[in-house]
């Protein structure tokens, strides 16, 4: 009887002790940011789509075929984990499809292509600071009048 007496008597100790810490802690409300969540097999598709749109940009010189494959993570994932350099291939694309470069023809005008170019970094070089890509972007960004706000 003692026994289950002190028994008692530390479990209610040890319960009052213990309530004020998840007093503390709060509850969830709303979970984490819808923003910062990501879908495993979106981003494993929209990883495929870059490895195919890197491909494409460096080693075919395919500028359209990469615009397409970014694009369509554009689209498709506006929060994939990688998009600095979805918009680095992107805009590069652009850029150097309006300077007659690369193996395809492309639809649009020099014009068109320069001002696609142009919102690409500028994006890449507002929304992603700590990027890799912002460096050479800003550098290409010179030559087509500056960043858009």
């Amino acid at each position: 009887m003692r026994k289950n007496l002190v028994f008692g008597a530390l479990l209610v100790f040890a319960l009052l002790l213990c309530t004020p810490l998840t007093w503390a802690q709060g509850g969830v409300k709303a979970g984490p940011d819808p923003s910062t969540i990501r879908d495993p097999d979106l981003e494993k598709d929209s990883l495929h789509n870059l490895e195919v749109a890197n491909h494409y940009f460096k080693l075919k010189k395919a500028y359209v075929a990469a615009i397409k494959r970014c694009e369509e993570i554009i689209a498709g994932n506006p929060n994939f984990a990688r998009m600095d350099e979805v918009l680095f291939i992107a805009g590069k694309s652009s850029l150097l499809l309006s300077a007659k470069k690369g193996k395809q023809a492309p639809k649009q005008t020099a014009d068109q292509l320069r001002e696609d170019a142009r919102t690409y970094l500028s994006q890449l070089v507002n929304d992603y600071p700590q990027s890799l890509f912002r460096k050479q972007a800003e550098e290409d960004l010179r030559g087509l009048g500056g960043p858009k706000p």
